[in-house]
């Protein structure tokens, strides 16, 4: 199994100003622009962070996910959520011939913790030997950073802050994540079912 991320988050979406604000940087000096970079770099590494933490997508992008087999003939949970939409799904055989399936076989059940892509008939098209079957599907909670929830923007700058404050060393004392940012992102974090497996 393979997740791509195919589009990335535009600079024009990161939220550069407030996390300017929330290390209450300095304004008004011919220099302004100097740190830009590096406040850049650090909210791409603490976006990558809390959703990695927690398999939710800030800012809307696409991805493709790649599997060369089904677990459940009948419906494959995403990796990702919230997932807003599905644009492909193609089945590839062995040679990379590919062959679309078709919107009326499935069907996107959007749940907040495991989306599913579900099967309208008995199952799921058949992935032929070799093959793999490609799903590419638009995931994140907004396009703005002002429509991501509260919580989980404030614990992005929380950790942006971290990032910066301790670019020389991301990890200290064996602790990957700052307490409070721990606590935001509890709630959202994958539900744990059939003994701990997801």
């Amino acid at each position: 199994m393979m997740l791509i991320e195919q589009t990335q988050v535009p600079e024009a979406s990161l939220p550069v100003a407030e996390f300017r604000d929330h290390l209450q940087l300095g304004s008004g000096f011919a220099d302004d622009g100097v740190q830009t970079p590096v406040l850049i770099t650090c909210l791409r590494a603490a976006i990558a962070a809390v959703e990695s933490e927690t398999s939710k997508t800030l800012l809307q992008r696409d991805f493709k996910y790649v599997v060369s087999s089904w677990r459940d003939f009948a419906r494959l949970e995403l990796p990702v959520a919230p997932v807003a939409s599905v644009g492909a799904f193609k089945i590839v055989d062995i040679l990379g011939a590919e062959d679309d399936v078709a919107a009326g076989m499935f069907r996107l059940i959007p749940d907040y913790y495991r989306p599913v892509i579900e099967a309208r008939g008995w199952s799921l098209p058949i992935i032929p030997d070799g093959g793999t079957a490609e799903i590419v599907f638009t995931a994140g909670f907004a396009t703005s950073w002002a429509e991501v929830p509260a919580d989980l923007a404030q614990a992005a700058l929380i950790l942006a802050a971290h990032f910066y404050d301790n670019r020389s060393a991301m990890v200290e004392g064996g602790k990957v994540l700052p307490i409070g940012v721990s606590s935001l992102l509890r709630r959202y974090r994958p539900m744990r079912i059939l003994g701990g497996s997801k």
